[in-house]
């Protein structure tokens, strides 16, 4: 089921839109419309991160409850963070 979105505009904006949608071999509507969807599409992406991330957060304190946790030092983190850092940095160069 479509939805009908309405907002006001001043005139001057309207018709500097339209004029830019008509260039490009669309309408204002359907310049709107895709914006509309695009931000959908950004959100259900967002939405998709936050509940990975609440995953793998749970994931982690299951782990700790369960004594399952593996912990290392900040040394530790910190040298294989560099090491993962550089991996990358070197694939780049390489392309």
């Amino acid at each position: 089921m479509d939805t009908r979105i309405q907002f006001r505009v001043d005139e001057e904006t309207k018709r500097l839109a339209q004029l830019m949608a008509e260039s490009q071999g669309r309408t204002l509507s359907d310049a709107c419309r895709e914006l509309a969807e695009e931000l959908a599409e950004q959100q259900r992406r967002a939405m998709g991160h936050d509940d990975w991330l609440t995953e793998q957060v749970n994931t982690a304190f299951s782990k700790l409850e369960s004594d399952q946790a593996e912990f290392v030092s900040h040394d530790e983190a910190r040298v294989e963070m560099e090491d993962r850092k550089n991996r990358i940095r070197h694939k780049a160069q390489s392309r």
